[in-house]
């Protein structure tokens, strides 16, 4: 998959996650993706190949970043809790996906019971 087919993909991913929604918050080049106005994914639109950064385990984070040079600590964010990904291609798709999909996890964990609810109704 090429660098920019990636972000796209990236994007997508994020976009269909339930109760997400896309913001801007830091200009035009940073796509923010919220769930009940708490950030689980931010993906930059500046040159290729992009990156995205995502929450993370802080036990996970640290493994990931032993196992892939792409993964690094989140930039400009809490280095222990999140992961900056460069989608390079060095990380398999399945593999991204499946951090995008415990980004989003880690914050519907830290809702509340009526935010969740509130998700799926």
């Amino acid at each position: 998959m090429a660098a920019g087919s990636r972000r796209d993909w990236v994007l997508t991913a994020c976009g269909t996650k339930t109760g997400a929604v896309e913001d801007y918050p830091f200009g035009d080049e940073v796509a923010v993706f919220k769930v009940a106005c708490r950030m689980f994914a931010l993906v930059s639109l500046d040159a290729a190949p992009g990156s995205v950064s995502l929450k993370c385990d802080p036990g996970l984070a640290a493994d990931l970043r032993e196992r892939y040079a792409a993964i690094t600590p989140g930039y400009h964010l809490n280095k222990r809790h999140w992961n900056t990904v460069t989608l390079d291609g060095s990380v398999p798709d399945g593999e991204l996906l499946e951090l995008v999909d415990h980004s989003y996890d880690l914050v519907l964990a830290g809702l509340t019971r009526a935010q969740r609810k509130q998700l799926i109704t």
